[in-house]
Formats: C-alpha cells, sequence, structure tokens
C-alpha cells in the first residue's frame, strides 16, 4: 500500500481511507450489517488501509461502536479520524451544531469510551458554528492534545479563513473536504492555504454521491434521497450525465470503471492529498483498491480537466435549507 504522510508532522497513513459512515448512516439494510462492516473495515485493515474515518454523529454514536470492534486486538494498525460537533435527535434529525469548549470534551470522553481507545488520533469539529470563535474550538482539542487523548487537530468543510486562525491556535494536521472531479470549489484558495500551511487534505466525495459512478440514469427514483441536492434534480442531472458519459469513455478505453477513474484522478492531484471511499461491504474493496493501478497521462488529466472544470458540474452541493453546511 502506498502511503502518504498528512500535514508536515502528521502520521503515516494509506493512500487511500476508508469512510465509515454508510455503515451507520444510509445503509442498506439488506446487505450492511453491524459484522459486514466488521468484516470490511478488518478486510480493508488486511490490505493495507490503515486510515479509519468516522464521526461521533454517524447513527448516533453505531459507527465508533462498530468501528471499536472491528479494531479491537489490531489498535495499532490503524490510525482514527473522528468529526464530533452534530447533534441529532433520537430520530436522527439534526438538530445543530456545538463546538464549544466544554462540548468539544465531553464529545471526545464518549467517543473514547465507544472507539474502545486511549487516545484520538485527528480529531476534529465536523463544521465550525459561527457564534463560537473558531480559536475556542481549536483550544479545546488543543487542551486535549496536551491530555494525551488526541493526538492530531483536524478541521471539516471550512473556509481559508477560519483555517489560518486556527492554525495560529495549534497546528492544524489535515483538513477533510469535499474534493472530486465535479466538486473543485477548493483549488481556488483552500487548497493553496492549506498547502501554504503545510496542513494535509483529506477528499471525501470523491466519486460525488455516485454521479461519478456511471450507476447513476436520468429515471433514478423520485424517492431516492439524492434527488434532494441539486447536482440531482430533474434540471441539472441530464447535464451533468453529459459530462460523466466522457468518464465513462476514458473509463472503457482504460479498461477500469468510471469509479476507479474517479478516484485515480484525486490520488494524481498530490502525494498531500488522501481520498475517502466510503464502503459498506467487502465486496467494494477489491474493486477501489484497482484505482491504483489506473495510469493517467498528461493527456488524460488535460482532458479530465477540460471535461471537468470548474462549475462543469452543475448544481449546488447541498440544498437551499442546509447551504450553509458548505464550505464555498
Amino acid at each position: 500500500m502506498e502511503m502518504r504522510t498528512l500535514g508536515k508532522n502528521g502520521p503515516r497513513v494509506s493512500a487511500m481511507g476508508l469512510g465509515c459512515m454508510r455503515m451507520s448512516s444510509f445503509a442498506d439494510p439488506k446487505t450492511s450489517t453491524v459484522e459486514e462492516g466488521i468484516a470490511t473495515i478488518q478486510a480493508a485493515l488486511d490490505a493495507g488501509i490503515n486510515f479509519l474515518n468516522t464521526g461521533d454523529f454517524y447513527g448516533m454514536g453505531h459507527n465508533e461502536l462498530l468501528v471499536g470492534q472491528a479494531i479491537k486486538g489490531r489498535r495499532d494498525q490503524a490510525i482514527i479520524s473522528v468529526k464530533f460537533g452534530a447533534l441529532r435527535s433520537p430520530s436522527g434529525q439534526m438538530l445543530g451544531i456545538d463546538v464549544r469548549p466544554n462540548a468539544v470534551k465531553n464529545f471526545a470522553a464518549y467517543s473514547l469510551q465507544r472507539l474502545g481507545v486511549d487516545v484520538i488520533d485527528i480529531y476534529q469539529p465536523g463544521r465550525l458554528d459561527p457564534n463560537v470563535p473558531v480559536e475556542e474550538t481549536v483550544g479545546a482539542v488543543s487542551d486535549l492534545i496536551k491530555e494525551g487523548k488526541v493526538r492530531y487537530l483536524g478541521l471539516s468543510e471550512t473556509g481559508a479563513e477560519n483555517i489560518r486562525r486556527a492554525h495560529k491556535v495549534h497546528p492544524v494536521t489535515a483538513l477533510e473536504i469535499e474534493y472530486s472531479l465535479g466538486t473543485r470549489f477548493i483549488e481556488n484558495e483552500i487548497l493553496p492555504t492549506v498547502r501554504d500551511l503545510g496542513i494535509g487534505l483529506v477528499a471525501h466525495g470523491v466519486v460525488g454521491q455516485g454521479l461519478l459512478t456511471g450507476s447513476v440514469r436520468n429515471d433514478m427514483p423520485a424517492n431516492d434521497f439524492r434527488r434532494q441536492f441539486p447536482k440531482f434534480d430533474q434540471e441539472n442531472l441530464p447535464k451533468n450525465l453529459e459530462k460523466v458519459s466522457f468518464l465513462e469513455s476514458m473509463a472503457r478505453q482504460k479498461n477500469c470503471t468510471t469509479t476507479q477513474l474517479a478516484i485515480a484522478w484525486v490520488l494524481s492531484k498530490g502525494g498531500d492529498i488522501v481520498p475517502l471511499v466510503g464502503m459498506s461491504r467487502r465486496a467494494r474493496l477489491a474493486e477501489n483498491l484497482k484505482a491504483f493501478d489506473v495510469t493517467l497521462t498528461k493527456e488524460d488529466l488535460n482532458d479530465l480537466d477540460r471535461t471537468f472544470a470548474l462549475g462543469a458540474i452543475t448544481g449546488d452541493r447541498y440544498p437551499a435549507q442546509i447551504k450553509h453546511l458548505s464550505a464555498e
């Protein structure tokens, strides 16, 4: 497994990370069981993927418990990244964000218990609250680092100004943010900022919620949860699938899947970037790992950059009612 270093002085992690969210949230109950989730994580560890990404609000603690079971007896093989701050009701409804210092430390205490570990490798607010200065939130994580309960500070889905403010309080090791052929807004300011500061980038959404996999069609069911996202609405989806058809064509030429090609593009964007690939079943592991075998020439990259230039995929990342969650 190719390894990459997160940030100037961060941990050595596998060049592909395992996103564990769908083992607990948006999971297919027919195929995504706790047992299958545990087996998937352990199969990933066996394959050399040591970077596991979770959040305390994924399944309201369910995901951390699952990860904890999977790494039992194998703690030294895993680098665990945990997001915190999102508030949820028993029914799963999102209630807001709490990243006040005392809340940060409270969340960490529960995460340590659920994961069954003595220290969290990377700890990061899932989102920042504009009513809580970033310095206060980061200061609380810094306290946890001094106490030996957290190793590295991370950030998630935030802009360049907050990144710089946070970094002045405590060195930021990694920024987790959406980045793919279809979502390239970070290239203007955020990516140059993290590179200037020596911060690693953890890219989520590398296949655009399935848009870049070639499996989405214009007749996708109206009750598919993705229909609420502008990129998948009846107006934008046909235009976006025209772009994806180019990706499908290149994938056929290279004898790979569109998913592998989309992941390979993110891998090609720099050794300081680690793509997160969400999986809830072992069956997906071998296919996704083959992304490392895809070779992209300079001409290929130029063609992809032209076809998927910034704004080529139409539609905002989030519906209007939750657009505030975007770092754009």
